[in-house]
């Protein structure tokens, strides 16, 4: 749902090829896990296999989105390159605890704010 909703910022119609092309998973793997997405209502996939999310499934890709994009940053703060960043996010992101993941979201807008002074 996450590249889904990056790729949507970037293409007119997002199709299940393109989410293979940017996660670099194979094309069935894909098929099988939009299938689940439509039948848990999260996507929807047009006549033309137009890719959107539905409300509950862009509300949930924006948290993961955001999550990812936190914790990457805290990452990247600490000295970590920012490919090895962005890849321990992915990880991280689905398991991180609601509560770690507020103080995190926290103490980066604490430091950021700080260095802007």
């Amino acid at each position: 749902m996450e590249s889904i909703l990056i790729l949507s910022e970037k293409l007119p119609h997002v199709r299940s090829i393109d989410v293979v092309n940017d996660l670099g998973f194979k094309k069935s793997s894909v098929s099988v896990a939009m299938k689940l997405l439509r039948e848990k209502g999260l996507i929807e996939a047009s006549p033309e296999g137009y890719l959107t999310l539905t409300k509950e499934g862009l509300k949930i890709a924006e948290s993961v989105y955001e999550r990812h994009v936190i914790l990457s940053k805290c990452l990247i703060a600490l000295g970590v390159s920012e490919d090895v960043a962005r890849e321990d996010a992915c990880r991280i992101e689905h398991d991180l605890s609601e509560e770690s993941f507020q103080a995190l979201k926290n103490h980066l807008a604490f430091a950021e704010k700080q260095h802007k002074k």
